[in-house]
């Protein structure tokens, strides 16, 4: 019996690895003009100071730029620079801290902007490239896949703690200068907006999707969205076959945690309750509910129905307006 021939090194099909390679070094020479680096600063009696500085996504032809909320907080101008060389002073546009999305705006620039895709289409596992400009490093680029969606971090924000909800969640390396930066499919879209908020080494994004295309058109408008808030982290669930009978939907909102004070908290909402519907419609992603959250809701009864312990409850919730800062 003649042994089997070890394979040689040459003999290794890395097709696959070179696929790979091909898919993010396309996207990332694509997204790359798009994202500028941020700096925003503050007068102060001793001259102009630097305060926030982050990555920021081009998505107009004449200048806007969409960032984090954090990125900008405090500030109300500041300078970006893209990876051609060019400069643009920026102004503050408008900030929303709930979704941790901001829009700047500097001069019209000479680089297209970037195409906005639907995260909405994204499914766990799906390669995503992440572009930014972590610690000053312009142009930098990982990627990774999609390791979560539709999740809700707390977060504390001047001292208070917010809620940033239906966030992606990839292992793609994001670093504190990554904050505003692109992620993209395999295709070049920009599906979401990196957030480096949660800390280095956790990767989180905003998505691009129908509720933050309105929030969008809301800073560009008014420079602010009007928003009802509840005060509850949560997660998808998938619901179990006993509960998919006795309630008719598949899934659901494990509610997590519930803010102290809230509204959610005042309705008599538990850490470990499942909400099946608010308002009457089905709740099955931070968005569904997110959707129901806009200034029509802010002082109205809102009905939500959970599933706890195995029996449904109906519970009423008034949400209250977010304050501008975003806290509370």
């Amino acid at each position: 019996m003649v042994p089997a021939r070890e394979p040689q090194e040459e003999e290794y099909d890395d097709g696959a690895l070179d696929s790979y390679s091909e898919t993010v070094m396309r996207v990332a020479e694509a997204v790359t003009r798009h994202v500028a680096a941020i700096e925003m600063t503050s007068n102060r009696r001793n001259g102009r100071f630097r305060v926030g500085a982050g990555s920021a996504v081009l998505f107009t032809e004449d200048g806007y730029l969409l960032t984090n909320s954090h990125v900008v907080a405090g500030t109300h101008k500041g300078h970006a620079a893209f990876a051609d060389g060019s400069r643009t002073d920026l102004e503050l546009v408008g900030v929303d801290p709930l979704s941790d999305l901001a829009v700047v705006r500097g001069r019209a620039p000479k680089v297209a902007p970037a195409q906005f895709g639907d995260a909405e289409t994204l499914r766990v596992g799906q390669l995503v490239i992440a572009v930014g400009n972590p610690l000053g490093l312009a142009g930098s680029v990982t990627a990774g896949v999609v390791s979560g969606l539709g999740r809700a971090i707390p977060v504390w924000s001047g001292g208070n703690r917010r809620v940033i909800e239906d966030v992606i969640q990839t292992d793609a390396a994001l670093n504190p200068g990554s904050s505003g930066g692109a992620l993209a499919d395999s295709r070049g879209r920009i599906v979401g907006i990196n957030t480096a908020v949660a800390g280095a080494g956790l990767g989180l994004a905003v998505p691009i999707n129908s509720t933050t295309r309105r929030i969008i058109s809301a800073l560009l408008k008014d420079g602010r969205v009007r928003r009802a808030y509840l005060g509850v982290v949560s997660t998808p669930i998938r619901l179990s076959a006993s509960a998919v009978i006795r309630t008719g939907q598949r899934d659901g909102l494990r509610v997590v945690e519930v803010l102290a004070g809230s509204p959610a908290g005042r309705a008599g909402l538990l850490a470990g309750d499942i909400i099946l519907t608010a308002g009457s419609r089905p709740v099955s992603n931070a968005e569904s509910l997110q959707k129901l959250l806009f200034a029509e809701a802010i002082g109205q009864p809102l009905r939500v129905r959970v599933l706890r312990d195995g029996q449904e409850l109906d519970l009423v919730a008034v949400p209250e307006e977010m304050p501008a800062n975003g806290n509370g």
